[in-house]
This record gives C-alpha cells, structure tokens and sequence, in this order.
C-alpha cells in the first residue's frame, strides 16, 4: 500500500520524529509501518519505539555484499505492505536492490539546495563558499549520490555572522517542515519524472499548501 512509510536511519531521527508529529496531527495521512536502522544505537529507534511503531536493527555489518544486506531491508519492507521509503538521516548509499524493488518510490532530505553541495558537511561547504541562500531539497533517490529529481525545495538564508552549526539548526527547523509537505506531495500523485525533473499536474499542484521561503 502506497500509504505505508518505511523509514530508514542512521541516528537521531529528528526527521523521523516530524513525519510522527505530521501524521498524529492530521497534515500527513500516512502510517509508518517500519522503522529500520543500521545502527542498533541510533536514537531514533527509541523514537518510533515511543511512538507504538515497529523497529528493526539491521546491521550494515557482516553481509557478503553491500547488496546482500539491501536485499535482507527489501525482505522486512515488503513482508509489511510498504509503499514509499522515507530516509531520514541513514548514512548509507542505497543500491541496486532497493532501487529496482521501489522505484521512484524512495525519498531522502538534503540540507542544501540540491544541487549544490552534495554528500556530507552541506552547510559548512555553504559557508565556504559564500552563498546567500541555502535551504532543503527532498529528492527521489537515484543511483548518483543527492542527484534525483527534486520533490520539494524551501530556501533558508545564509547570514553574515552564521556558522555551520548555526545554520545547520534554521535548516533543520525547514526540514522539519519540509519533508512531510513532500511525503504528502509524493502519495498524493498526479506526477511523473522526465529526465531529472519531478513534474505534477496543475490539478495536483493547486492543491497543496502554499510554499513559501522561510521567515515569509
């Protein structure tokens, strides 16, 4: 069922505690029917525990292959019904077995405007370079790193006085926001991919919130 998310994480999964607060506040209409991570100490495990959702531990550790231990997350994701796969904060490159078992049916959020500053340390690659604006791309996942076609963006300010740290903290309040907003748009329909671009119909675009920079 296409409304049944599959959360994958790494750690904290503050991410994961906003689609949580989405869905039990009625602007998501979604259950989260598994949460998996590769890490059995990840905070986030505690979160969806707290929340009455089902956790597993699959460890990245100890498999043949890199896709042997895909194919183990596809198992459990298809064993409970799961129709779109959310990441949210899972440090882990997704392979060949997951993309072919959900394809463009895997989300990820990315705390720059994609597609600057991909891969790891976005907001201090923000500040080194001189940038005005950064912000939160959520994007469907592709075999090339932070290169699938972009669901949802929101524009966050870079200030003259930021730090990495600093700017990192308004992002994630955007993400927050952001990433349910796309889960929403993605299960919604009424889209299509061409190329690299995410594209929806007038009907469908017209029906979703207004998305509005940050601090509009």
């Amino acid at each position: 069922m296409k409304d049944r998310l599959g959360v994958l994480i790494s750690g904290r999964g503050s991410n994961l505690q906003a689609l949580i607060d989405a869905i039990r506040d009625g602007r998501l209409d979604a259950t989260i029917a598994l949460v998996i991570s590769n890490r059995d100490d990840a905070a986030g495990l505690e979160r969806a525990r707290a929340a009455g959702i089902e956790t597993l531990t699959i460890s990245h550790r100890g498999w043949p292959s890199r896709d042997d231990h895909d194919r183990a997350i596809v198992r459990e994701l298809r064993a409970r019904d799961v129709g779109l796969i959310c990441l949210a904060g899972y440090m882990r490159l997704v392979g060949p077995p997951l993309l072919e078992a959900y394809p463009n049916a895997i989300l990820n959020i990315h705390p720059s405007l994609l597609p600057a500053f991909p891969g790891i340390d976005a907001q201090r690659q923000a500040i080194a370079h001189g940038v005005r604006v950064s912000g939160v791309t959520v994007h469907l996942v592709t075999s090339e790193l932070d290169n699938g076609p972009i669901v949802l963006q929101r524009v966050v300010p870079v200030l003259d006085d930021d730090t990495a740290e600093t700017l990192a903290a308004r992002i994630l309040v955007e993400e927050h926001k952001t990433y349910p907003e796309a889960v929403s748009i993605v299960l919604a329909g009424g889209w299509r991919v061409e190329g690299r671009r995410f594209l929806r119909s007038a009907s469908a675009a017209s029906a979703s919130p207004s998305r509005l920079p940050a601090g509009s």
